[in-house]
């Protein structure tokens, strides 16, 4: 291989790592749409009469302790929201079963355990307050 093929072959690479680091900063702890898939309440200790923020973590992630200290606080200043966090080191059946690539992961439920909003990575306050918001905000029609 010339030097030149090699110097070009590198670069390329470079750029395609970081294009690819681009893309998954981007899309890391932003708010999508929750399957509507039912959790089964014998994989929760409780849940909220509003809402539950279901957080997905394991023993060695070193961003769940400041996503639980989030989702806590935001769970206590609201009425009938509760915070459940699940280690996955104990229980990986979990992970299959609600598709988590990556901790954290949260899900936000409504009160019959139907999955509304889901956040993959760090979320923002403001989006678990947005998607909260949505959830308990009385409505005319359901």
């Amino acid at each position: 291989m010339s030097p030149a093929a090699a110097i070009a072959l590198v670069t390329g690479l470079l750029l395609a790592t970081a294009a690819a680091g681009v893309v998954w900063r981007l899309r890391d702890g932003r708010h999508r749409t929750g399957s509507g898939a039912r959790v089964d309440p014998s994989d929760l200790r409780a849940g909220g009469t509003r809402a539950t923020l279901l957080q997905f973590s394991t023993e060695i992630c070193a961003r769940c302790p400041q996503v639980r200290r989030m989702l806590s606080r935001l769970a206590s200043a609201l009425d009938g929201v509760e915070h459940v966090e699940i280690d996955l080191t104990h229980r990986p059946d979990l992970a299959a079963r609600y598709r988590v690539l990556q901790t954290p992961t949260t899900l936000v439920l409504d009160p019959e355990g139907r999955v509304r909003s889901r956040f993959n990575g760090v979320p923002r306050r403001e989006d678990v307050v947005t998607a909260l918001t949505a959830l308990t905000a009385p409505q005319e029609t359901r």
